[in-house]
């Protein structure tokens, strides 16, 4: 691509990406792990239908429970299917889970019924009603129904809040002109008799019909506050769901966590960005500038890429973002140490530079698909803010490889033609360095087995305590509160009011949090506890995952894995040409992982959805590290035809050590900005992913190319 080619495309992308992203307040779309609110996915439960109520129950239970949420005057929620009978449901703000819960799974089935007087049928009914009876409870005692409801919901125009003489809310039902005519019919004919008014199975009031009603109106009373009054006529209006709705996933995040990640997320970031461009300017000097503005691009063309898509910048993504900017470092890395190589054979400057990204370009490539296809698998089995990550570490990839091909050599070439220079001054942190790697390989693949073998004694040992409830299914609350608690205290009281399987925890980063996990839903009963005792507090979130769905993830979260090592292996296999490569590469992704998941063990971090992006991650970084190896290894193979394969492997180690060991450097500095000033939530996947980035450096140098040795089993001459 010419100069003037690459100006046009780098100025359009600039204009066209700020024009994207400004004001970013509008045109980012922050998902609720950010902003608060609610995540729910409901399971549309057919199980009582008939085969031909089935059909179409989830699509009419999806647009009733829009009407409703559409009521509650929630801004851009998000309802849609999801699967065959699930409905995912997403609602920025909304924190009032007890309620927000009740107006969009209440059924809402409006029933009339008459209360049977007669009593012959009533002694008749008392050990075991007929067929045409029920017997339901009504204040305090039973009552006598017939069976058939005499009119429904389905016969409602409008229900809205009155207040009676003593200011008392009750809900006043309109009936539409065939419901009033039925009502009409039903307290003519029922003078003197008691008509029960039924939601969802429960009489909620049985008055005597007193006279003929003409007008088509009704009234619910009944000991309710204005917002109980107001829900209710809600539901009501909005009509009845045709099935019960069960919740298989919540995830609640409040506004002050939201608020708090925003804050880290942006903090980390910042870091990041300043420790690896001190890096850079310290290290290459003018080229380490022109990095630095290629990572300003790189940022900007990210969030671009989710403006355009309309893709939600979730806190994973946000992490997704601060990984991709120290992995992005590594393309100008391998172009610059690419061209120190061309500069040290004697060749001018501007030659130095094209030979320098034509030679990278095969190692940039290989590597950077090779963690798009993690990426890619994120995205296809990932769920919510795990999607924004695969999302955003897409975005890097592909932002990264252009700025570091088109942006960077812009700018280098057009410096180069300006000064006239013969050189590009840089620093050299290993000059030509001739360590004897492959000697060492024997204890290093011993140090890796014991690491390994103690990973698995853990992962044996404790059994299904190891995952989270993102994969057993259960509930995480966590609250702040306004002044100190003492958590001994708090486990007395809740115990007091029965809640006997719970966790307690606390966070030593954070002062006055209370963590709480348990099997089933006790979020009603903590609170009540809370706020009798401890307040005023503030929810932080709030998790809760079924068994169902518990196994679900955990079985797409391996399935991730699976894809993603089959994915890699295939690529490796087709662009290196020899199975051995490839399998070397795979078992040294297996080893990092298991490196990574040993060390999780043995600090006590439970695998969660997080964790498996961390693994995902990993397995790409992974690669990425051992690719730039082979690329050597494949490019001075047919000049040193004379040398064992050993003294080969050798050699391209070495010639890539100062790019293996700086990359490194400059993604450990953004994990460790993410570990220390991140969000609490993202701990233990920044761990994993420091552990694995270490790890995934060594195997590059120690297991990975060595293994190709043990796999041909002798020297190879050519």
């Amino acid at each position: 691509m010419k100069q003037p080619h690459r100006l046009i495309i780098v100025s359009f992308l600039l204009v066209a990406s700020f024009l994207l992203v400004y004001p970013p307040q509008e045109k980012i779309n922050l998902g609720l792990d950010l902003k608060g609110g609610m995540h729910l996915v409901m399971k549309v439960d057919t199980s009582g239908l008939t085969a031909k109520e089935k059909r179409g129950a989830s699509e009419r239970a999806l647009e009733i429970i829009r009407n409703r949420i559409d009521e509650l005057g929630v801004k851009e929620p998000v309802i849609q299917p999801q699967g065959e009978d699930e409905l995912l449901i997403q609602l920025p703000g909304v924190v009032d889970r007890e309620r927000a819960l009740k107006i969009i799974g209440q059924t809402a089935l409006l029933e009339f019924k008459l209360v049977e007087d007669d009593e012959k049928v009533i002694e008749a009914n008392k050990k075991k009603p007929d067929s045409e009876h029920i017997w339901a409870p009504y204040q305090g005692e039973k009552v006598l129904l017939k069976k058939k409801a005499l009119i429904t919901g389905a016969d409602l125009e409008d229900a809205q809040v009155g207040f009676g003489s003593l200011g008392m809310p009750y809900v006043s039902l309109k009936f539409n002109a065939q419901g009033s005519k039925k009502f009409a019919k039903i307290t003519e004919e029922n003078v003197g008799r008691r008509l029960a008014i039924i939601l969802d199975g429960k009489v909620k009031t049985a008055p005597v019909i007193k006279e003929p009603i003409l007008s088509g109106n009704a009234q619910i009373t009944g000991n309710y506050s204005l917002e109980e009054a107001n829900d209710l006529s809600l539901v009501l209006r909005s009509g009845a769901l045709p099935c019960p709705l069960r919740v298989e996933e919540e995830r609640t995040v409040g506004p002050l966590l939201g608020e708090d990640s925003i804050r880290r997320g942006i903090k980390a970031t910042v870091l990041g960005v300043i420790a690896v461009s001190t890096f850079m300017v310290i290290y290459y000097f003018l080229a380490g500038v022109v990095a630095v503005l290629a990572l300003g691009f790189n940022l900007l063309l990210i969030l671009a890429g989710l403006s355009f898509l309309h893709a939600t910048l979730t806190l994973p993504g946000i992490a997704g973002i601060i990984l991709t900017l120290g992995m992005a470092v590594d393309a100008n890395v391998l172009i610059y140490e690419r061209i120190r190589e061309e500069l040290s054979l004697g060749r001018p400057l501007s030659f130095a530079l094209k030979l320098g990204y034509e030679r990278a370009f095969k190692t940039i490539f290989d590597s950077n698909v090779t963690t798009l296809i993690a990426a890619l698998c994120l995205f296809i089995f990932g769920t919510g803010p795990i999607k924004g990550f695969g999302i955003t570490l897409s975005l890097g990839i592909i932002a990264s490889m252009f700025t570091a091909l088109v942006f960077s050599r812009m700018m280098l070439e057009f410096i180069a033609k300006k000064r006239r220079s013969k050189n590009l001054a840089m620093m050299t942190l290993l000059k030509n360095p001739h360590f004897d790697f492959i000697s060492k390989v024997k204890f290093c693949l011993f140090a890796s087995t014991i690491i390994i073998a103690v990973g698995i004694y853990l992962f044996g040992m404790r059994g299904q305590s190891i995952y989270g409830i993102d994969f057993t299914g259960g509930q995480i609350q966590e609250y702040k509160f306004d002044k100190n608690i003492d958590l001994a205290k708090v486990r007395k009281l809740l115990l007091q009011a029965g809640l006997k399987d719970i966790t307690l925890y606390d966070f030593k980063s954070q002062k006055n949090t209370l963590g709480i996990k348990s099997s089933e839903d006790t979020f009603a009963q903590v609170k009540r506890v809370l706020d009798s005792n401890f307040a005023p507090y503030h929810i932080l979130r709030m998790e809760k995952v079924g068994p169902v769905v518990g196994r679900l993830l955990k079985k797409k979260a391996w399935g991730a894995i699976f894809f993603a090592i089959i994915g890699i292996l295939f690529y490796i296999t087709l662009r290196f040409k020899h199975f051995d490569f490839a399998l070397s590469a795979v078992v040294a992704l297996f080893h990092d992982i298991l490196i990574a998941l040993g060390f999780l063990l043995f600090f006590s971090y439970q695998i969660d959805l997080l964790i498996v992006t961390a693994l995902l991650t990993i397995a790409g970084y992974s690669i990425n590290d051992t690719i730039v190896v082979y690329d050597r290894i494949r490019e001075i193979s047919p000049r040193l035809y004379k040398k064992t394969l050993s003294e080969v492997i050798n050699q391209a180690i070495n010639q890539t050590l100062s790019r293996t060991v700086i990359t490194s450097l400059t993604t450990i500095l953004v994990v460790l900005c993410l570990y220390f000033v991140g969000s609490q939530n993202l701990k233990g996947f920044s761990f994993a992913l420091l552990v694995g980035f270490v790890s995934g450096t060594y195997s590059s140098i120690y297991i990975a190319s060595p293994l190709v040795i043990l796999l041909r089993r002798k020297g190879r001459k050519k």
